[in-house]
């Protein structure tokens, strides 16, 4: 399977061969038409600013669906602004999706199913939706998941996560979405040890599990103009 370093070597050749394509705006990017590799670094380019993933972190978990409760700061990061209608609403607060009751509370019933059936193929927590078309731009938002679905698979001693994504900016996107990514999969090994130590499951091929590999999946991984500087 491919890794960080080899999707970072397709981006720097295509920067070098002006192999351009445009989003909506007309802006250059450079762009990967279904990426799939194994997220083994926290960063393609770029480095992680761990003081917002904390912040973007608290803000999912509290799963507040207002941008102005991202963190102690005097107005949220621009590329949320773009994202909310005029009183800061979006769609993608991550932990509303796999928390809430709303949303039936995916993080637990797939704990429950990994508990229950270890070869389980169904474990997905499910973040966009059909409502998304009448969703994403009401009152104005402009707020379209990029994040489709999850699924967890306990195989040979671990949990892993194959991350499935509409689409994914390579150099803000992809640092917080695995920060994101990394904390629930670290949450639900913590939780699932903890399950199987209290209610003493007997069979006798269960353990303790470990955190496994991410696999990322992109239909459209790019990188936008303004960070060409960054790729090299």
């Amino acid at each position: 399977m491919l890794k960080v370093n080899d999707i970072r070597k397709h981006f720097i050749e295509e920067l070098k061969n002006e192999n351009f394509s445009r989003d909506k705006s007309g802006v250059k990017t450079i762009e990967l038409i279904g990426a799939s590799f194994h997220a083994n670094e926290e960063a393609i380019f770029g480095t992680p600013n761990d003081e917002y993933i904390a912040d973007e972190l608290d803000w999912y978990r509290s799963m507040s669906t207002n941008i102005n409760d991202i963190g102690d700061r005097d107005e949220p990061p621009a590329a949320w602004k773009y994202s909310a209608n005029e009183h800061g609403e979006i769609n993608s607060n991550y932990g509303t999706l796999i928390y809430s009751d709303k949303y039936y509370r995916q993080y637990d019933m797939v704990l429950d199913e990994l508990l229950t059936n270890m070869d389980s193929r169904r474990a997905t927590m499910v973040y966009n939706r059909p409502s998304i078309w009448a969703e994403y731009n009401e009152n104005n938002k402009n707020d379209f998941i990029c994040t489709n679905a999850v699924t967890y698979y306990l195989r040979d001693g671990a949990i892993h996560a194959v991350v499935q994504m509409r689409s994914n900016d390579v150099v803000f996107g992809y640092k917080n979405d695995y920060a994101w990514q990394l904390f629930v999969l670290e949450q639900l090994v913590a939780d699932y040890n903890r399950c199987y130590l209290d209610t003493a499951w007997d069979a006798d091929y269960r353990k303790e599990m470990t955190v496994g590999n991410i696999t990322w999946q992109v239909q459209n991984l790019h990188v936008y103009e303004r960070h060409f500087n960054l790729v090299k």
